[in-house]
This record gives structure tokens, C-alpha cells and sequence, in this order.
């Protein structure tokens, strides 16, 4: 018998768990409004009781936009002390999770020690640990295979998981009337559409959903409903697959709300910015208001080395609309498995997109900084600009690289004597 209550359970209840405390200390949003938030389904805490040090992050509507950094090894780049720094950097840089999505290697012992050392929200992908660790082709793999790693993640501590279970048999005949550009780009969508069509068989997280959710109850695992049909190209933008698995996983949110399981709902992908509130406003009607979970989205296709900026715009328009948790996208998307410089450039452009969205939506305090900012500014005070730099370091080196002929003078070498604050001070134009 299972005595832990749930986020959502408590919340309903009208208990305030200490992760629910923490929330309330680190965001400005009422308590009632929060507990209605969670018990209702539009605010999550992803928690899982086996996560010990876990201090708990709100995602939903009225608390800060929140960044997920994506880390883990590849057959080819399989170095866990590298992914480790990489969890480091998302420490210093204050990333509010981070997904292990290792497909090589020994992922338990790397999992558990994320587990181990993190305070911030931890998810996984599981089936990517069952094609790894049963070694069996993908036909071959059974049902209690697929559901045993889910298992095995949550007993480790695991706070949110991706299962793609709205991409089912339904959603495979659309992609066959409904031809793409760029076909299935989703890692999880692929593998499941395969052993999909390759044993005729539906897909098992959505024929058996009622097991995950007892899975996830048990463990409080908070379950992101992966949009394996995220279009992977401009072309396949908003298209009839993408909303067909959209429609399901609405139906497969209430599903879990019926059995106190926290839900979000992952999203795209490559979106022109004309169509991203379209698609932010349409996901929070069919999924009624859980929170929104997006992958940049990037607004182009054409700038590979630079894709922490397309999903920045991206980001930024996602998280003015509505768009509660972004998951960072670096420089190194399309092309490589990121390295530290690319992770550090991958979560700073996340952040900045969240912060200006929270400005945009009039979020409680999100612009006090930024005044904090205008007011040094004016002041020609540079420690004062450090202190309210979200990057401190890189604002303090670039300062440093190129100071002032005069030691003394508070400008900087960009207009020396034709500093406009300088001349604006001087005239009494400022309060």
C-alpha cells in the first residue's frame, strides 16, 4: 500500500508540501493560487519521493518561465565526467532541470548519480534504456520490457519522464495520408512507431496508460507526454499528425488527473513565429491548461550553429503566449553532441527568452532587475550592472578586456567622451 500522497494530491487537500514551500519562498504567486494551480492541473511540481534532495520547481501559469537543459552521452562521445560538468554548468547558470537523455554507456550508475548530487528537477527518456540495456532488436522488445525501465527510473529518483503515449496507431495513419518533409524527428516517436509497425501492435503506453499512471502515482513521477510528432522542419509546421497527437494527449491528460498523476505536455519543434501563438493557445484548449513543455521552438531551419538563437525568438514569443518551460537548444543542435562552451550558450539563451516572456506576460517582479539595471546604468555604476547581469563573468570580462584610456573615468571605450549618459547626467535629464 502506497501511503505518500502525491503534489496533486496534497494540493487538493489543501496541504502545503515543502516542495510547494520552497516554490512559495522563491516566487511571488499566492499559496491558494498555487494550490489551486496544482490541484486543478495547470501547475506542476515535479517531485519524485525517491529524490531526496529535490528542493521542487513550479511550471505553470504565474511563476517564472522555466529552462531545461538537455545532457547525456552518445555511442560516439561517451564521457559521463563531461556530462557531469555539463550538470555543473547547469547548476552555476541556474537552469531549473536538466533531462538525461544518455543512449550509451552505463546510464543507471550516471542517472542515479544525478540523483544523487541535483536539487533541480531530473527527467529521463526510459525507452531509450530499454533498447540499451535488453540488447533485443526492436521487434523483439515485450510490453513488461518497455513498462520494467519505466519502473527502474522512477525507483531512481527520476522527477519527470517523456512517454510518448499519445503517438498511436491513429496518429501513424495520418503520417501516411498526411506526407512530411522531414518524416518522425522525435528520438522516442521514431522508436515506438517502428516497433509499432513493425509487430502491428498499439502503441503500449497508450493501450496500457493506466499502468504507467500507477507507476507514476506510486513514485509521484511527473509525466511529460512527448510530442513525437513534433514537426522537424517549417514545412511540416502545425500539420494534421501533429494535432492528431495533440487531441490524444488531451484525452490522456485527464486520464492521469482522474489518478492524481501530474501531467505536461511537451511541444515543438519548428514553428514559423507567425503560427507560435496559434500553437501555444491551441495546446492549453485540447489539453486543458496543463502546462506547456516546448523545444525552442526554432523559427528557422537555416542557421545551424546558431539554433540557440532561433529558439530564443522562438522561446521568447512561446513564453509571452503562454509557454511554461523551455527546454534549451544550443549551437550544436542538428550538428553535434554539445560541448561545455555550447551547453553554457544554449542555457543563457533560454533564460533570457523565459525572462523576456515573464516581462511580456507582466509576471509579479519579473522587471525589477531589469530597472535595478537602468538605474546603474544611468549611474554609470558598473558594479551594480554586474550584480544585476544574469552572466556576472562575461559582463565583468568584457569590462575588463577594453577599459577606459583613463583608469579613473566611468565610461567605456564604445563612446568615451561621447557618452550620452555622461552628457544626459550633466543636463539634469534623469531622475
Amino acid at each position: 500500500m502506497n501511503n505518500y500522497m502525491t503534489q496533486k494530491q496534497a494540493a487538493s487537500r489543501g496541504l502545503v508540501t515543502k516542495q510547494m514551500k520552497h516554490v512559495l519562498k522563491v516566487e511571488e504567486i499566492p499559496e491558494n493560487d498555487l494550490l489551486e494551480g496544482i490541484a486543478r492541473g495547470s501547475i506542476v511540481i515535479p517531485a519524485n519521493k525517491n529524490h531526496k534532495i529535490v528542493k521542487g520547481a513550479g511550471i505553470g501559469p504565474g511563476l517564472k518561465t522555466k529552462t531545461n537543459v538537455n545532457l547525456g552521452v552518445s555511442k560516439d562521445q561517451s564521457s559521463f565526467e563531461m556530462e557531469m560538468k555539463k550538470a555543473d554548468l547547469a547548476m552555476e547558470y541556474k537552469a531549473d532541470a536538466v533531462m538525461d537523455l544518455s543512449v550509451a554507456g552505463d546510464t543507471g550508475r550516471f542517472r542515479r548519480q544525478l540523483v544523487k548530487k541535483l536539487p533541480i528537477m531530473i527527467g529521463t527518456v526510459p525507452i531509450y534504456d530499454t533498447l540499451i540495456h535488453t540488447q533485443k532488436d526492436i521487434e523483439g522488445i515485450t510490453v513488461d520490457n518497455w513498462f520494467d525501465t519505466v519502473k527502474t527510473h522512477a525507483e531512481d529518483g527520476i522527477d519527470f519522464i517523456t512517454i510518448h503515449a499519445g503517438l498511436n496507431l491513429k496518429c501513424i495513419e495520418s503520417l501516411k495520408t498526411n506526407k512530411r518533409l522531414t518524416g518522425i524527428v522525435s528520438r522516442g516517436g521514431s522508436i515506438l512507431a517502428q516497433w509499432m509497425i513493425n509487430n502491428g501492435k498499439e502503441n503500449p503506453f497508450f493501450e496500457y496508460f493506466d499502468r504507467l499512471l500507477e507507476i507514476c502515482r506510486h513514485y509521484d513521477v511527473c509525466i511529460s507526454l512527448g510530442d513525437g510528432l513534433r514537426p522537424g522542419s517549417l514545412k511540416d509546421a502545425t500539420d494534421g499528425p501533429q494535432i492528431q497527437e495533440l487531441i490524444t494527449l488531451g484525452e490522456l491528460t485527464k486520464a492521469a488527473w482522474q489518478e492524481d498523476v501530474q501531467v505536461m505536455i511537451e511541444g515543438p519543434g519548428h514553428i514559423p513565429l507567425n503560427e507560435i501563438e496559434m500553437n501555444i493557445k491551441l495546446q492549453k484548449k485540447l489539453c486543458h491548461n496543463a502546462p506547456f513543455y516546448v523545444l525552442g521552438p526554432l523559427v528557422t531551419d537555416i542557421a545551424p550553429g546558431y539554433d540557440h538563437i532561433t529558439s530564443a525568438i522562438g522561446g521568447a514569443v512561446a513564453a509571452m503566449h503562454g509557454a511554461d518551460f523551455l527546454c534549451y537548444v544550443t549551437p550544436a543542435e542538428h550538428l553535434r553532441l554539445p560541448g561545455i562552451d555550447d551547453v553554457k550558450e544554449g542555457i543563457m539563451a533560454a533564460r533570457i527568452a523565459g525572462h523576456a516572456g515573464d516581462i511580456a506576460t507582466g509576471l509579479p517582479g519579473a522587471v525589477q532587475m531589469d530597472h535595478g539595471m537602468g538605474k546603474y546604468r544611468r549611474e554609470l555604476n558598473w558594479e551594480g550592472q554586474f550584480k544585476c547581469a544574469m552572466d556576472r563573468k562575461k559582463a565583468q570580462l568584457y569590462r575588463k578586456s577594453s577599459m577606459p584610456a583613463k583608469a579613473e573615468d566611468e565610461v567605456c571605450t564604445m563612446c568615451g567622451d561621447f557618452c550620452a549618459v555622461k552628457r544626459s547626467n550633466s543636463l539634469h535629464l534623469t531622475k
